[in-house]
């Protein structure tokens, strides 16, 4: 089968131009059929692939497969080529896997949506891209389809365009995401200029031979560009907002597979991380751990569902790049896998929540409903704990092993920023568990009942408010509303990504080298830059059971605030945390204020002085053609006569010079 890496890409690309070309004309639900269809048998073929790597020699699972030239042009030669090794086979098995579940569970997601084709247009094109980004062979194959996901991140974030805040967080997502692809382009350039070449093959040996600053640079731009699309200190605010998007996007492209576009570029390039100066790695690891800080404090005290759990795939994110600093490659592919399995697990089942409360998102005014809706509750109560770090589920397995490269690579300080934050990271996911599917319910007529209590209390509002919007803002449910459990469609994948959020640590477990599957197969890739364990077991265990009791302390933490009742909820939900630290607010005053001035400075320069110098040539070229143009009236008598004078004129010449 590794002759046929190519068809892992060209079947999402097929599914997308019958969709694209014919899909307007088919009736739901074949639209999203075909679209699953096809990504199936993208994972299948991932799979036959994946076990054709698996049975051949481990130093030569690495096939190149060029399928024609590109570019040849000059001393610059691309090919359309596909890169097959574990680390990119991976990475697409389980994008196409977890790919494949979404487009089932879009089916009843978008059930009704009068775009529904559309949808799943946007969404094969998508997989074809991150497809394209995993598999070229050279830095810029993968620059396109890193720019391809980036397009329809914004096609489907802003999905739902009659709305202006979904309209707005497309836009603000691509213009954000293009300040980091800058990044990537510069270090494009610096690589040709530097190898004379952009083929992965040729450019990763080629690190040792650079010069220190060279490779540096190159890796530091590709930082850049990983900080946009990985969502990173500075760069992280478009995450968020992308939550705008339907929520089988968000599970797709904001928690599984886009945002980790940059982890894994960072992990291709490791190579050249390994010998960069030692001021990158350690700068990679904490931007990481203080993204993680800063997304789990503001998760802290989101309302919306989603909004809590973007904010907690930024944090998540936080850890990888922690790995990535540390030279922990195998510890941040195996992060990056298990948080596919349980970040895509509870972004659906939140989406199973918001379409049995009929679009409501805010956590407030929920409740009770594990009564309800046991499949997703059960399923969202495996995720909860796997991203909380509770053994034996996936999430603490890669988490801890983070950690513990953390506190041997970079010390105690950045291990206790990353303790907290995990800390925090159960303590918010807590939250939402508790809000949402524990207590009383909040929602039809016990919202309104206690609205009335509330507001016969003397707590209604003073300017004459509703008492029904006194507590939780405005009721869109009657008194008889109950909520309802998903489709099939729609809880059969949360039930299969359960599985895997729950058994997925057996990819890597810590005991000895026989558990460690992910760590050898990954090994080929990495072997010249990964760093080892080097602490004894002792000290290992004591590490873990910290992190266990901390996580711990978390979810008891959200217990006594949000079940008992004990601790004060204000305590934890501070106006700032509610509002991003101000981040967005700061980022938008300086748009709107000396942001304007510059660009406005910088368009004076370009249109003033770049296309003046520009305009200035083509002027003084165009006022001299003129001129000669008299001089080429095409009569031969005029030009006749100018031989004469030019004779004339070169036999007075020659006769000065002989003095006659």
């Amino acid at each position: 089968m590794l002759d046929y890496v190519w068809v892992i890409p060209a079947l999402p690309l097929a599914g997308f131009l019958v969709l694209l070309f014919g899909g307007q004309r088919l009736k739901e639900p074949w639209p999203g059929v075909i679209g699953a269809v096809t990504v199936s048998g993208s994972f299948l073929v991932t799979l036959a692939v994946f076990i054709d790597l698996r049975g051949m020699p481990a130093e030569e699972r690495t096939v190149v497969d060029v399928l024609y030239t590109w570019l040849p042009v000059g001393g610059l030669h691309v090919d359309v080529a596909t890169l097959a090794d574990p680390l990119s086979i991976s990475m697409c098995m389980f994008v196409t896997g977890i790919a494949a579940l979404i487009h089932v569970y879009s089916i009843g997601y978008m059930h009704g949506d009068p775009k529904f084709g559309r949808f799943f247009v946007y969404l094969n094109l998508f997989v074809f891209s991150m497809l394209v980004l995993v598999l070229g062979n050279s830095l810029l194959l993968t620059f396109v389809g890193w720019e391809g996901v980036g397009l329809c991140s914004y096609f489907l974030i802003s999905f739902w365009f009659t709305e202006e805040a979904n309209a707005v967080a497309g836009k603000k997502a691509f213009v954000t995401n293009r300040i980091g692809d800058f990044g990537f382009m510069l270090a494009i350039f610096l690589t040709f200029l530097t190898v004379g070449s952009l083929a992965y093959e040729e450019v990763l040996p080629a690190a040792g031979s650079m010069a220190t600053s060279t490779v540096t640079a190159i890796a530091a731009l590709l930082f850049i560009g990983a900080i946009g699309k990985s969502a990173q200190i500075p760069l992280y605010v478009w995450l968020p907002d992308a939550m705008a998007g339907p929520t089988p996007v968000s599970a797709l492209i904001h928690a599984a597979t886009m945002v980790t576009a940059g982890v894994y570029l960072m992990i291709r390039i490791n190579p050249l991380l390994a010998v960069s100066a030692d001021w990158l790695p350690t700068t990679i690891a904490w931007i990481g751990v203080a993204t993680a800080l800063l997304a789990a404090t503001i998760a802290v005290a989101q309302n919306d569902i989603k909004k809590v759990l973007a904010y907690s795939t930024v944090s998540q994110l936080g850890f990888m790049f922690v790995a990535i600093g540390s030279g922990a490659y195998v510890a941040a592919a195996f992060h990056m896998i298990t948080h596919a399995f349980f970040k895509g697990l509870m972004f659906l089942a939140a989406g199973s929540v918001i379409h049995g409360m009929h679009e409501e998102q805010d956590m407030r005014k929920m409740g009770g409903l594990r009564r309800y809706m046991p499949v997703t509750f059960l399923t969202f109560l495996v995720g909860w704990l796997a991203i909380a770090g509770i053994p034996p589920f996936a999430g603490f397995w890669s988490k801890d092993e983070i950690l513990l490269f953390a506190w041997q690579e970079h010390g105690v300080a950045l291990w206790v920023v990353g303790l907290v934050a995990a800390l925090l990271t159960a303590l918010y996911m807590s939250r939402l568990m508790f809000l949402t599917f524990f207590g009383e319910p909040r929602w039809g007529a016990a919202a309104l009942e206690g609205s009335s209590e509330t507001a016969a209390e003397g707590h209604g509002g003073d300017d004459g408010e509703d008492p029904a919007e006194a507590v939780h803002g405005e009721p869109h449910l009657d008194a008889d509303f109950r909520p309802h459990e998903s489709p099939p469609t729609m809880t059969v994948p949360l039930v299969l990504l359960a599985v895997f959020s729950a058994g997925a640590g057996i990819f890597n477990l810590p005991f000895s080298a026989n558990f460690k599957f992910l760590e050898s197969w990954i090994e080929p890739v990495v072997e010249t830059a990964e760093a080892h364990i080097t602490v004894s077991g002792a000290e290992q265990f004591v590490l873990a059971a910290i992190s266990v009791v901390f996580a711990a302390v978390g979810i008891f933490l959200a217990y006594r605030t949000y079940l008992a009742h004990k601790i004060d909820a204000s305590l934890f939900e501070r106006d700032i945390l509610a509002r991003a630290w101000h981040i967005d607010e700061g980022y938008a005053a300086f748009v709107s204020g000396p942001g304007t001035w510059l660009f406005d400075a910088l368009v004076f320069v370009d249109t003033r002085i770049v296309d003046g110098a520009v305009n200035g040539v083509a002027t003084v070229v165009r006022g001299g053609s003129l001129g000669l143009r008299r001089l080429q009236s095409g009569y031969v008598r005029n030009y006749a006569l100018w031989l004469a004078v030019g004779a004339v004129l070169v036999l007075a010449w020659f006769l000065t010079k002989a003095g006659i």
